[in-house]
């Protein structure tokens, strides 16, 4: 992972930690987590970030809490965020409103244009997409994780019709992705996957 923005207490590592560990989860684990973290370092070697230090956060608490079929994780996830930072990084001269407004966006994927958001947010928005554009193996582990978490709190049927709906929304845009950086880089290989899946 890329060396981080902000210096956080052990204290506040572990909470995130405990936080993506409950309840047990197939796809949006920590490892999740790791992951968008690469991607930042990805962009920042290229076109780069304006707030570093918010951006990185709201990657590390955007799925902080997670419950399958609830509509309010994001807004939860950024409250956690909120009074994390006020609890031990109130002197590091993060703006929390930033964070809280980049997590909440993430409840908004697939109904997103780029004129919607900022360059930065349409970047960090890409980061939580880029698995779309992942080599095909890792696509259908990530698409069966997401089913094995939605099971036993949706019904199957409804979730693999609502999950179809929402995969086919995203090939029939004329943009998965926000970014120009992530478009060009990734739009074939996510079309390809979700083709597979939802064509």
């Amino acid at each position: 992972m890329p060396p981080a923005p902000v210096e956080l207490p052990p204290q506040q590592w572990q909470a995130i930690r405990d936080a993506y560990a409950t309840p047990p989860r197939v796809y949006h684990h920590f490892g999740h987590v790791q992951a968008l973290l690469r991607h930042f370092g990805e962009v920042a070697q290229g076109p780069g970030w304006n707030r570093p230090r918010e951006v990185w956060l709201a990657m590390l608490y955007h799925d902080a809490i997670y419950q399958a079929g609830r509509p309010d994780n994001e807004a939860r996830s950024a409250q956690l965020a909120r009074r994390h930072i006020e609890q031990w990084l109130p002197d590091a001269g993060v703006d929390a409103a930033r964070v809280v407004q980049l997590i909440e966006l993430t409840a908004r994927h697939g109904a997103l244009q780029p004129a919607d958001v900022d360059a930065e947010a349409a970047l960090f928005l890409d980061c939580d997409m880029a698995i779309l554009a992942a080599p095909a193996p890792v696509f259908d582990a990530y698409d069966r994780g997401i089913a094995r978490e939605y099971a036993g709190h949706v019904p199957a049927l409804l979730f693999r019709i609502n999950r179809r709906r929402f995969l086919r929304g995203l090939l029939d845009a004329p943009r998965i992705f926000l970014s120009d950086w992530f478009h060009q880089r990734c739009d074939a290989a996510a079309r390809a996957n979700l083709r597979r899946v939802a064509g």
